[in-house]
């Protein structure tokens, strides 16, 4: 190889070894799920947080399971712009299910609240851009009671592809060892490949196994396209906060797994109801990007505020959530209550987040040496610095030597993506 006179390498050469260090960085250890299926983060609708088992469609005819309250939310989804920036999988979540199989051993919808059964719901949902979801579980009944798929694994995927279903997140109830379990996903996962249909496969293997031991996340990986770790969302601040604590203090375990064919998931956004002020429904958003997470919303579409529909549309986070370069971001530091995430991105670009934890007092500054981000490459030798959210500023031209300072709102999160500059 010419090297240049005197010894020193250009400078397009060391950026070209910093790019090529990055994306060797923790490459999965093997192939995602061989299906072709969830390249980036599945993003879509799913019922459960929202609207959990309300099966009572005589009191609450709006809010119970029902093929209709599914109609209505592709309506919705296909009308307001949640398919055009990417919501695209409608997903059916517990308590769908007539409480016993049919005389040939099928799972059936229950028959008041799924009348016309879910093949007509899956033509309707595919008739308006989406794709349907479905839900099932590994052992002998559901979380909620209802007919399980132990010893009928091969039927119900066939079922689900006859019905011309897109996604099934498979739950964990109800097995009776860790083998079970994990024998049991990974049938599933071959007798849905077997059915010939594309069908996006959402495990809680891990989730289930933690208890008894460390999950084995290359095993996971070659069978299941995303894959739940920590316990269910609930539409509350300490329930993120426990979400984002367990992600960081797992890390080292669970960041390398993720990428392109398979994701980690911490469960459902719960922006847009109730229990989450503005600042924290930001740091939800911010910090699903920054882990490439599924982006699967449990709200009520028919009924979300401008604010909660223009964060959750915000087309800058999404495409950060959605980079192709498929790798999850990590918490960099923790110093007084502040913290601070990175997330490579494609075409050497990072995303930074950074959230103030402190639940108490007002805004506070912050500081971060830029030379610190990205593994030292993010801004070397400048680049430009745009704030995504709360609101979207271009910031201008950062040295590598310069300091980056905002302010953050308490249990807020400033979220920023790092371009390099070309102008040097």
């Amino acid at each position: 190889m010419m090297r240049p006179k005197g010894g020193i390498r250009p400078l397009g050469y060391l950026l070209a070894l910093c790019f090529l260090a990055l994306v060797l960085w923790d490459v999965p250890e093997t192939w995602a799920l061989d299906n072709g299926l969830a390249m980036t983060p599945t993003m879509g609708w799913l019922h459960w947080e929202r609207f959990m088992c309300n099966t009572d469609c005589k009191e609450e005819p709006d809010s119970c399971i029902s093929e209709k309250l599914f109609m209505q939310m592709a309506d919705v989804m296909n009308s307001d712009g949640w398919r055009e920036v990417g919501y695209k999988y409608l997903c059916i979540d517990d308590c769908w299910m007539a409480p016993q199989r049919d005389s040939k051993g099928r799972l059936q919808a229950d028959p008041i609240r799924f009348p016309s059964g879910i093949r007509h719901l899956a033509n309707y949902v595919h008739s308006k851009g989406l794709k349907l979801g479905i839900y099932a579980d590994v052992g002998k009944k559901t979380c909620a009671g209802y007919p399980g798929s132990f010893g009928y694994y091969d039927i119900d995927a066939k079922t689900f592809a006859d019905w011309g279903v897109d996604l099934l997140k498979f739950d964990g109830c109800y097995c009776d060892s860790v083998e079970q379990l994990a024998e049991g996903y990974k049938h599933m996962s071959l007798a849905l490949n077997k059915t010939g249909r594309s069908i996006v496969y959402s495990c809680e293997w891990p989730l289930y196994m933690w208890p008894f031991h460390k999950p084995n996340y290359t095993e996971i990986r070659q069978y299941c396209n995303h894959w739940r770790n920590s316990g269910d969302v609930y539409d509350s601040w300490q329930s993120i906060k426990s979400i984002l604590f367990w992600t960081s203090s797992n890390q080292k375990t669970i960041v390398s797994a993720a990428g392109p064919g398979g994701w980690n998931d911490p469960d459902m956004l719960v922006i847009g109801n109730f229990g989450l002020s503005w600042d924290q429904q930001v740091t939800q958003m911010a910090l699903w990007a920054i882990m490439a997470a599924p982006l699967l919303m449990s709200n009520d579409l028919r009924n979300i505020s401008l604010q909660a529909k223009t964060l959750l549309q915000n087309k800058d986070v999404i495409a950060i959530n959605q980079d192709p370069l498929g790798k999850q971001g990590y918490l960099l530091r923790k110093e007084d209550n502040i913290e601070v995430w990175e997330r490579p991105l494609s075409n050497l670009a990072w995303a930074v987040a950074m959230v103030n934890l402190q639940e108490i007092g007002g805004p506070r500054s912050y500081t971060v040496n830029i030379a610190s981000l990205g593994r030292g490459v993010a801004c070397n030798p400048a680049c430009h610095i745009t704030e995504l959210l709360p609101v979207k500023t271009k910031l201008g031209f950062y040295e590598w030597t310069a300091g980056l300072k905002t302010r953050i709102n308490p249990t807020g999160t400033v979220l920023f993506r790092l371009e390099r500059s070309q102008t040097f």
